[in-house]
């Protein structure tokens, strides 16, 4: 008999999961879909506190994410990074004493050991101020990080298999049934076989899809709700040299970023829709695409069209219903519920969430799940690497170096984007590599057999869209051609 089912492969699902393995616990992860294959690979790739949550009041939310850039800057270096964010500032939409207070605050909310605090800078000339129009003269800077987010979740379902949890991708939760001792739950695999799993309790991580969860297949039907908000991104071609972001204030009070993205690319989000129905395959709308070009054209010197955007993603962020009308302004934090009808089977279902927090949130589960488990060791994970991220000294530039030099036959390009995606696992594709034939076939940009072959093995990837859009973002690189091929490829393992 399992300790905990877990129901849901996004972040807070697989975080979960390594937190409560390292505990002594037996876990299986369930996702009916890939990992991160909704919610938790459509963000906008941002550890980050929030700076517009302070204008909402959200400041325990804020402090806990400050809090958090530093522990995973030091646990993931090889997909998370410090990353400069420019403000240009426009009066009329808010004073220049506000922001720089707003920035003063962040500061100090947090811990911060290794980004740097905030300052007012001018944008005429070259730097900070190439690409925007040149009558907007004056910013402001400050740090945040930048996140792999689909590799996030990735290395977390990793390291909780290492540590003895079973992840099953592709596998459904179908039906539970509660009984004071425990729980059946039947999962359906992409076969269409069903298996009857007993475990002591269940986790509800299935985000967008939790109050549904509750109500239909656990029959456990809860008041809770969820406001479903539909968040899209657009990716153009790179819009500025340099390697900050921009934060940008809209006219209607909310903030877009321009981020730099995979090194020929600028990202560009997000938007915020209430959508009523569950999310499947969310999809952009031209109406989101018109808004974004139109809220990055305020503050560029050559506007962009909706024809220049080249890829999209959205996704929807199941927050918590607190009663808030404007989308904007409903709370990022997470909301757990905690159901102890019967103490032996609890219930533990999360509502809302950020992916900057959900370390903290996995901890936060598991002290709730606590007089359930009296056997579970304490809180660790905080203090050790994830997958890929036990460099020395957390340095990441040291490492990707270190790595160029001992494959040097191999495209410099190589070894580094291994690195940054892979950390000290990269070793475990390159092997004894000396040429780039030992690798096998090349489908384009850095992509090679070899990575492949690692990452059905060891992270459960299965389709081309697994590869090629959430363990890499080689997609972007490909033409149609070569994303065949991969698929092609794959189906040749089957």
């Amino acid at each position: 008999m399992l300790d905990l089912i877990i129901i849901g492969g996004g972040i807070n699902g697989a975080g979960i999961a390594r937190d409560a393995a390292g505990r002594g616990l037996k876990v299986l992860l369930c996702e009916k879909d890939d990992l991160a294959s909704h919610t938790s690979s459509a963000s906008s790739k941002l550890i980050h506190g929030g700076l517009r949550y302070l204008e909402y009041y959200e400041f325990r939310l804020v402090a806990e994410a400050l809090s958090e850039r530093e522990t995973l800057l030091r646990i993931a270096p090889h997909i998370i990074w410090p990353l400069e964010f420019v403000m240009p500032h426009v009066p009329e939409l808010r004073p220049a004493w506000m922001i720089r207070a707003g920035l003063l605050l962040y500061d100090h909310l947090g811990k911060r050991e290794k980004l740097p605090g905030s300052r007012g800078i001018t944008l005429r000339g070259a730097g900070y101020g190439e690409g925007i129009r040149a009558d907007i003269d004056k910013g402001f800077v400050y740090a945040d990080c930048w996140v792999d987010d689909a590799r996030l979740v990735a290395i977390n379902a990793r390291a909780a298999a290492d540590l003895g949890a079973t992840i099953r991708t592709r596998t459904a939760c179908v039906a539970g049934r509660r009984s004071p001792d425990g729980w059946e739950i039947d999962l359906r695999d992409a076969a269409g076989n069903v298996e009857t799993v007993r475990a002591k309790g269940v986790v509800n991580a299935a985000g967008p899809w939790v109050k549904n969860l509750l109500d239909t297949e656990l029959q456990q039907p809860t008041r809770a709700g969820v406001k479903q908000i539909k968040g899209s991104h657009i990716v153009v071609k790179r819009l500025f040299p340099g390697a900050h972001a921009f934060i940008l204030q809209n006219d209607d009070k909310r903030i877009v970023f321009m981020i730099p993205y995979e090194g020929e690319f600028t990202l560009i989000g997000t938007t915020d829709i209430e959508v009523r129905d569950l999310p499947g395959a969310a999809a952009i709308t031209p109406e989101e695409v018109t808004y974004l070009c139109r809220a990055a054209n305020r503050y560029l010197a050559r506007p962009i069209a909706p024809a220049d955007v080249v890829w999209s993603y959205s996704g929807v962020r199941p927050l918590y219903d607190d009663g808030q009308s404007d989308p904007s302004a409903i709370t990022r934090d997470y909301t757990l519920v905690l159901d102890v009808a019967y103490p032996q089977s609890p219930l533990l279902s999360v509502f809302g969430g950020k992916i900057t927090t959900y370390r903290r949130l996995a901890e936060s589960v598991l002290d709730k799940l606590r007089p359930s488990f009296p056997h579970m060791t304490g809180s660790w994970t905080g203090a050790r690497a994830l997958p890929g991220g036990d460099m020395p000294g957390a340095d990441f530039e040291a490492f990707a170096l270190a790595l160029a030099q001992r494959y040097p036959e191999l495209p410099a390009s190589y070894p580094r984007a291994l690195a940054r995606r892979h950390g000290t696992r990269a070793g475990q594709i390159l092997g004894s590599a000396a040429a780039p034939a030992d690798l096998g076939t090349h489908f384009g940009d850095t992509l090679y057999a070899a990575e492949i072959d690692y990452l059905v093995a060891s992270e459960w990837a299965v389709t081309a869209d697994d590869i090629l859009w959430r363990r890499t973002k080689c997609g972007l690189h490909l033409n149609q051609n070569e994303r065949d091929a991969v698929a092609a490829y794959l189906a040749t393992r089957n």
